[in-house]
């Protein structure tokens, strides 16, 4: 498949136009040659030197990721950003990324691909962020308690990392909360939805006062470990399409 194809293909079906202008990602291709062939693609969480090391290892021509390295446009290309530039060109691996698009895409989603996982109905759309959504709230078909919900999100690919809780809510938890990645900012959006809990990757001081004084259970299941959903999706998809695909697993712990 030609890439410039593909890349269409993924921006139509990620919807990156209704993000235009409210993303600090450049989202879609940041890297390569649109006009070459790709026969094998790699996708991971990260657009850095070790994931495109490893896409190139894996034989990979492009890699798909939700972090990419282009945020705002490249006034000029000198640092990390020339490093991994040049990774990329040297190694011919071209780099596509989609980050809002991927965290609030109803099926394909970071948040969608998270509730999921926690066996959870979707009830719509959560998380407002300048004009367009980036998160889901769902319904648990069995109710978890605070101790088995963070024992379910340990089961994600944390590093290592322990799942934190401010344990402030209803000890039965049904109605639950999605934002992937840093997600503390909605915690005022879920109490007034009245759900039982957020669940989040990861926090900042204020959360503890606002999630307390809230009445509300906030779960923090690590930034990768809830956004690694997204780029396997896509891994899916491409594969539906015709195209070899690859995963790669490189978790921060964070």
């Amino acid at each position: 498949m030609r890439l410039s194809t593909l890349c269409d293909r993924l921006n139509e079906r990620l919807e990156h136009d209704r993000y235009a202008g409210v993303d600090a990602s450049s989202n879609g291709l940041q890297v390569g040659d649109g006009s070459a062939d790709v026969g094998r693609i790699a996708f991971a969480v990260d657009g850095a030197i070790a994931t495109i090391e490893a896409a190139a290892k894996a034989s990979a021509d492009a890699l798909v990721v939700h972090h990419g390295i282009v945020w705002g446009g490249l006034d000029s290309v000198t640092g990390a950003a020339y490093d991994r530039v040049a990774a990329c060109v040297e190694r011919d691996v071209a780099l596509y990324a989609s980050h809002l698009p991927l965290d609030g895409h109803d099926e394909l989603g970071n948040a969608a691909g998270l509730a999921a996982f926690l066996d959870c109905e979707p009830l719509g759309n959560f998380g407002e962020y300048g004009g367009v959504t980036i998160g889901r709230r769902a319904r648990a078909n069995e109710p978890y308690t605070v101790e088995s919900l963070r024992e379910r999100l340990s089961a994600l690919d944390t590093g290592g990392r322990d799942v934190r809780v401010l344990d402030f809510g209803a000890s039965s938890i049904e109605e639950i909360a999605i934002v992937t990645g840093s997600g503390a900012d909605w915690i005022g959006e879920a109490a007034a939805a009245g759900v039982d809990a957020l669940v989040t990757g990861e926090g900042k001081q204020q959360a503890y006062h606002e999630a307390r004084e809230a009445g509300l259970n906030v779960f923090f299941a690590g930034h990768y470990a809830t956004e690694t959903f997204g780029v396997r999706g896509l891994k899916r998809l491409v594969e539906r399409w015709g195209v070899e695909a690859t995963y790669l697993d490189h978790p921060t712990g964070l």
